[in-house]
């Protein structure tokens, strides 16, 4: 899972004169994060005078690997995308936006507010402590306002986020409150709440966490907003188990030898739970669980009635 230790920190000089930061070279950077042709730093920079100013979170596209063969060209149009969704959203749900600018290395930089860890690194430390699942206040609260911030994107926005998972989940301090990040993935909607097949973007995901009507594939089945609905479900099944949705080495390793397809490691469907039995205090958790991962996209509730029904908790 990424690396979000605490990081030192790193002080830097004031900003240019048209008030942009100064995105330093990487190795002046702690890395706090990294995904697929991106790493993400740790900028502290020079408060202006009299206001406090917190560190930001800087996504830098990977140096290209000439020698290697590989190109990045895809990965920083990407990152252009995401900066162009993320200054229009306003929500305190979603992670914050604060400037899309050259680094002194020539590469373009998302600059955004800084979280204290993402849910997919606090379940892996939990996990490698022998912990059980999280507490079911902790599980209903990220569920809460992960649920706001679908409901704003799905309805005010009309955008599908498109790859969720525990990872793209950030927290502050205990729990005080959950953002959503990532928008890297991110397709748009129709008023009806199907993806908007119009535009050239493609629905991307992540395997373990897509939905059933993303891996068949069979251009009957749209993707909606439920899609993302059946993803954000199997994020509470990891704060409950502390494992990867569907992952099992073994059988992983198997399918690949033998050419299988994703159904055969039990993507698209939704997992077991695990068979020690969990306190009261969890039902409301199970129960979303289930109906968010239903298998027809229809019978999954939207994000609105999500969050309506949590408030009532």
């Amino acid at each position: 899972m990424d690396n979000f230790e605490t990081p030192q920190t790193v002080r830097l000089r004031s900003a240019l004169q048209d008030d942009k930061p100064l995105i330093p070279e990487s190795p002046l950077m702690r890395t706090i994060g990294y995904g697929t042709g991106a790493s993400v730093y740790r900028l502290k920079h020079s408060p202006k005078v009299g206001m406090c100013r917190s560190p930001w979170a800087v996504k830098k596209v990977c140096r290209p690997n000439l020698a290697a063969g590989v190109r990045l060209d895809k990965y920083a149009l990407r990152l252009k995308e995401e900066a162009d969704i993320l200054k229009k959203l306003n929500h305190p749900n979603i992670v914050g936006f604060r400037a899309f600018v050259k680094g002194e290395d020539g590469r373009d930089c998302l600059a955004m507010e800084e979280c204290d860890a993402s849910v997919g690194d606090l379940i892996g430390i939990r996990s490698e402590d022998g912990l059980g699942p999280f507490p079911a206040e902790k599980i209903l609260k990220v569920a809460l306002d992960i649920s706001k911030a679908l409901h704003y994107l799905h309805t005010e926005c009309r955008l599908l986020h498109g790859d969720l998972k525990s990872l793209n989940v950030l927290v502050n301090g205990d729990f005080e409150v959950a953002k959503l990040c990532d928008f890297g993935a991110s397709v748009p909607l129709k008023a009806n709440g199907e993806m908007d097949t119009d535009t050239e973007l493609e629905y991307v995901g992540t395997a373990p966490w897509c939905a059933p009507e993303v891996l068949c594939n069979d251009g009957l089945t749209p993707i909606t907003a439920k899609t993302d609905i059946f993803s954000f479900g199997l994020i509470l099944w990891e704060m409950i188990t502390l494992r990867i949705p569907h992952f099992d080495e073994s059988l992983i390793e198997d399918a690949d030898e033998s050419g299988s397809s994703a159904s055969d490691v039990g993507y698209g469907t939704r997992p077991l739970l695990p068979e020690s039995p969990l306190g009261d205090e969890y039902k409301p958790v199970i129960q979303l669980f289930n109906s968010c991962t239903e298998e027809d996209f229809n019978k999954r509730p939207s994000a609105k009635e999500i969050v309506e029904q949590l408030e009532k908790l």
